[in-house]
């Protein structure tokens, strides 16, 4: 964060100063006081569990400079209306100081997380980027990125998640795009939305949203993204396997770890990709991040270095682990949709060619009145996947098994438990050395702790 005192700070975001208002905040925002250091602003939010004023003192004595609260603390600190608001009024003060900053967001249904990473990773071949750990990309996360940059920023990386419309439009509202780019529209929280519709009138707000002379990257691939181009005034880029796509790959192909290569097509020229990503739906990640690259004026050789480079950032999403006895542990357990559920089955399947393929999924979320149907699809690409083994987990997911169970040639087995512990117990009797095993399900499921405990047994 660029230094501010209290007074620039109140006066930003509409609070009043208690205190000196020459303190300057220097270092990071944060929310949870144990991450408060020298010179941080600790953002005092109160929620259903916690008040974050009752530990404004704790981050004042790790060195925090000032607290931005709803009521005054003993210390400095900016006291507002609300502090959520007013964390986005200050990132959007601070990125209004920052006028060399190159603003490139994220959205779409799936895929969000994973593109962002790669593109805050081609970026950064360009000058000093700032990208999100994980999923920053709420009312919250977003603000906290933003104010991570500084006067030698010279990209910003966001991604925009929405649970309504509007959302997006708040995001865009902190920190308006110069690139904005849409991956899909699927059917990930249709059960809040209400229809792929709603869904992608609520994405398409990022696109609207554009500075001027900016640059909107959408999927070719995708009808009702490839409609957002009506949506802007900016400049239209599109990827994906269309043959008329700007940006698209040709001679895919998957090696025995399903990690995939192709020749990176683009108008100024060809180049090859090697990703050490695993999955063919990672191809449409690097080819929105690509394109996102060229946008900010990379060329076909170095960002299909930049891509060929690029490793896995973010946890749990498809993290490719070995033990010692040969298992193969695919954690993609950090989130779940019913279009990333069948991608996820479809690289197990293809990196167990001649070996055992066992999927352990849970809950996928947010699905409303056809989350019943979506399990029972899910559980039938399973089997006509050819998995050897299905364990389900959790009531949510039990549709799964049955799906399954309309598969009469498949010859695996389906095992539905209740929990995680039942879970590991389940897949531990049956794994033998060489298998290949995933695990996914939404973060509700938590089943990244089947992933973390069959790896922590290391083939005893």
């Amino acid at each position: 964060m660029i230094p501010l005192p209290l007074s620039a700070i109140a006066e930003i975001t509409g609070g009043t100063v208690h205190g000196s208002p020459d303190v300057v905040v220097g270092g990071p925002v944060v929310i949870d006081s144990r991450a408060a250091g020298p010179g941080a602003l600790f953002a005092a939010f109160k929620g259903e569990r916690a008040d974050g004023h009752d530990f404004a003192a704790a981050a004042l004595a790790a060195g925090a400079a000032a607290v931005l609260a709803q009521r005054p603390v003993d210390g400095p600190c900016v006291v507002v209306a609300d502090v959520q608001k007013a964390l986005g009024r200050l990132a959007r003060g601070v990125l209004d100081r920052l006028p060399d900053v190159t603003v490139t967001a994220v959205t779409g249904s799936a895929g969000k997380t994973s593109t962002k990473d790669l593109i805050g990773q081609l970026a950064g071949r360009a000058g000093p980027t700032v990208f999100p750990p994980g999923s920053f990309n709420n009312e919250i996360g977003l603000p906290l990125t933003v104010l991570r940059a500084d006067a030698a920023t010279r990209h910003l990386v966001l991604e925009m998640g929405a649970r309504g419309i509007g959302h997006i439009a708040y995001l865009t509202g902190i920190a308006p795009p110069d690139v904005a780019v849409v991956l899909n529209v699927g059917t990930a929280h249709v059960g809040e939305f209400g229809s792929r519709e709603n869904i992608a009138r609520a994405k398409g707000e990022i696109v609207e949203a554009l500075r001027p002379g900016g640059t909107a990257v959408l999927n070719a691939d995708d009808p009702l993204v490839a409609a957002m181009a009506s949506r802007t005034e900016g400049r239209v880029v599109t990827f994906g396997r269309s043959p008329d796509a700007d940006v698209r790959a040709a001679g895919e192909t998957l090696d025995e770890r399903g990690r995939a290569r192709f020749t990176l097509v683009t108008p100024e020229g060809s180049a090859p990709v090697a990703l050490l990503l695993h999955g063919s739906h990672a191809v449409g990640n690097a080819l929105a991040a690509a394109a996102a690259a060229r946008a900010a004026g990379l060329g076909p050789a170095e960002i299909a270095a930049g891509l060929s480079a690029a490793a896995p950032v973010s946890r749990w999403r498809m993290e490719v682990t070995e033990r010692a006895d040969g298992v193969t542990v695919v954690n993609d357990a950090y989130n779940a949709n019913p279009d990333s559920m069948r991608a996820a089955i479809d690289v197990l399947v293809h990196m167990a060619r001649g070996r055992r393929a066992y999927a352990v999924l849970g809950e996928m979320g947010e699905l409303g009145a056809s989350a019943e149907a979506e399990h029972a699809k899910i559980g039938e690409h399973a089997a006509r996947s050819g998995v050897s083994g299905l364990v389900v987990v959790g009531a949510n997911a039990a549709a799964m098994a049955g799906g399954a169970g309309q598969v009469g040639s498949w010859t695996g087995e389906c095992v539905q438990v209740d929990d995680v512990g039942a879970a590991v117990t389940a897949l531990s009797e049956r794994l033998a050395p060489r298998d290949v095993v995933l695990v996914k399900a939404s973060r509700v499921a938590g089943l990244e702790r089947v992933a973390e405990a069959i790896l922590a047994e290391d083939g005893r």
